[in-house]
């Protein structure tokens, strides 16, 4: 797998805590923030997916499992 080397700045504070939670976790910053980045893209694509069941419930009047159960047969 290719790589490319992306700086960023992040204010003192949080440099902080990227350095104690990757030493903690016997990790690189790399690591440590590839797994954020991951994590990130995970609940975004969440959000919208439950954002989307939500629009559907509405649409089909579904509130309760027993309504979903009626619909699914």
């Amino acid at each position: 797998m290719q790589r490319a080397i992306i700086n960023i700045s992040v204010p003192q504070a949080i440099a902080k805590q990227i350095n104690k939670t990757a030493k903690a976790e016997n990790k690189t910053k790399s690591e440590l923030l590839r797994e954020a980045f991951r994590v990130y893209l995970w609940r975004r694509d969440w959000t919208k997916i439950r954002a989307l069941g939500k629009e559907t419930a509405k649409r089909m009047k579904i509130k309760t499992y027993d309504d979903v159960e009626r619909i699914a047969g």
